[in-house]
């Protein structure tokens, strides 16, 4: 995966020879989601409203953070919120409430974060739409579902959706899986509610008739795995022998955020959702060990005094949180007008 990524954000020319898959991959893309749109395969609506939180590039853009930030917020307007995801590269058989003490190889690593981090219910399973419908049954008091990733599950109805990008790497070389990092045409930001832009360079190709957001990951304060009391500055490590580890979408984009923070460090980036060892973290130079939040999840059962984590937090306009809810309503008021000519 790491060798199709660096194809992916370079000059095209060593990825036209993966030219045939990618129009493969675009054709039978094409059909399945005319066939959802047909009628022909079944869509599912369900009695909540589903704010989709996905991208249009494989690779981590930032979602999940940006999901974080939108619960607290929607549920500071008055919304109940609750959380789905799809348990990718988990075991999980079927969809299940996450816990924060989850194991993560089970129920999967954005879940058990999320699960971790906030007050609302959260599920996953190996199928998305399943997973949404098991938390509907069983939380009456949920009205907003937000969905981290499943721009591209078109089985699940949607009132909202959002678009994340990472500013730094854009849309790479701009062809579909596997020859670029496109999971579907940039033609489909024309029919998204909001795109947010993770990041300070400016990107291309984004359209002018849809609101688009700013978002910036902020978070400068590490704690200590083995012992979660334990906070320190980044300040303070600024002169220890670090080594940083990330097994995420972007591991850049986490060094990026180190070195921001004055950090000097030796970079051991990882494949994303890589299940750690603790033969993985043995490094006997090192100081302390620094990764993100989501990877100390996965290295907890073998945490020791040396390594910190990271917890980042998304900063974008409240004004997208006012969009969402403004446009929940449009789609209830719409259901609610269909719903009155049918009788």
């Amino acid at each position: 995966m790491r060798c199709l990524e660096r194809l992916w954000y370079r000059p095209p020319r060593l990825a036209y020879i993966l030219l045939p898959f990618a129009v493969l991959y675009r054709l039978v893309d094409g059909v399945r989601r005319w066939l959802y749109r047909a009628g022909v395969l079944e869509r599912t609506r369900l009695p909540v409203a589903v704010v989709i939180v996905g991208n249009l590039s494989a690779g981590g853009t930032g979602k999940t953070p940006l999901v974080q930030w939108l619960a607290r917020r929607l549920a500071q307007t008055g919304r109940t919120p609750a959380i789905v995801c799809r348990s990718y590269a988990a075991s999980a058989t079927a969809p299940a409430h996450v816990r924060r003490d989850d194991d993560p190889s089970i129920r999967g690593d954005e879940a058990v974060l999320l699960a971790a981090t906030l007050p609302f219910p959260v599920w996953s399973g190996p199928d998305r739409g399943a997973a949404a419908r098991a938390l509907v049954g069983a939380h009456p008091e949920v009205d907003t579902l937000l969905c981290d990733d499943g721009l591209q599950h078109h089985a699940l109805e949607r009132d909202v959706e959002i678009v994340v990008v990472d500013a730094a790497r854009g849309f790479g070389n701009g062809l579909p899986l596997p020859a670029g990092p496109l999971r579907e045409p940039l033609s489909r930001l024309h029919r998204v509610d909001a795109i947010v832009v993770n990041g300070e360079q400016a990107v291309a190709a984004l359209p002018t008739d849809v609101p688009c957001f700013a978002m910036t990951l902020q978070g400068a304060r590490l704690r200590n795995l083995a012992e979660p009391d334990r906070v320190a500055a980044a300040t303070a490590f600024q002169h220890k022998r670090l080594v940083a580890v990330a097994g995420i979408g972007n591991p850049a984009r986490f060094f990026a955020h180190l070195r921001g923070l004055g950090l000097t460090f030796d970079a051991q980036p990882f494949p994303d959702h890589h299940r750690f060892r603790a033969e993985d973290l043995r490094f006997p130079n090192a100081d302390a060990i620094v990764m993100t939040e989501k990877d100390g999840i996965k290295c907890a059962a073998f945490a020791s005094a040396r390594i910190w984590t990271l917890a980042v937090a998304a900063e974008t306009d409240d004004a997208l949180a006012r969009l969402v809810v403004e446009r929940i309503g449009r789609a209830a008021r719409r259901a609610a007008a269909a719903g009155h000519a049918q009788r």
